[in-house]
């Protein structure tokens, strides 16, 4: 008994470890530092996307996701959602992946909101972005073919600064999930 309650109370320190949020923690800042490498990256190497944005309700940055697959693949990473330039949010990237696929690769990605209700359907929603894609990416180029959930609704999105060796055909879902760093 007293190894199983041992054991019991063990699980229970180390949930709730996991479960602490971040408050006065210095990953907000992390976080904005590689949101403001990232998109000043983007502005220079594709120069339209800075009045992209500024036509835009707001922008979700996310400045590091890391991707690897083998038949079956997953991401993560986690950025700032901006609004006039402003981090409103914080969120996290989740990605699952099932299919022909081999390698890994690093990249960036940014959503457009270009419009309020977009922005705040998003806001409000749970997040999904469901998917089916081929793709590729090298280090010196990338693409996606395929069509995805954002270019249904009034959101434009761009990968880009891909690093890495990745290649399939896939079916996937992101999850965006708002997070306290």
């Amino acid at each position: 008994m007293d190894r199983r309650a041992l054991l019991v109370g063990l699980g229970a320190t180390m949930g709730l470890v996991a479960c602490s949020n971040g408050v006065n923690s210095a990953g907000g800042s992390m976080i904005d530092a590689r949101v403001d490498v990232a998109r000043d990256y983007l502005y220079q190497q594709f120069p339209g996307t800075r009045e992209l944005a500024e036509r835009s309700s707001g922008v979700l940055f996310m400045p590091l996701i890391t991707e690897a697959g083998f038949g079956v693949g997953g991401a993560y990473g986690r950025g700032a959602l901006r609004i006039n330039g402003v981090t409103v949010d914080y969120y996290s990237a989740a990605k699952a992946s099932v299919g022909f696929q081999i390698g890994a690769q690093q990249y960036a990605h940014a959503l457009f909101f270009m419009t309020p209700d977009a922005l705040s359907q998003f806001r409000a929603s749970s997040g999904w972005v469901a998917g089916a894609d081929v793709r590729y990416a090298v280090p010196d180029q990338g693409a996606s073919l395929g069509k995805d959930t954002t270019e249904i609704t009034p959101v434009v999105a761009l990968v880009y600064g891909q690093s890495g060796l990745i290649a399939g055909a896939t079916v996937a879902g992101t999850k965006y999930t708002r997070i306290i760093p």
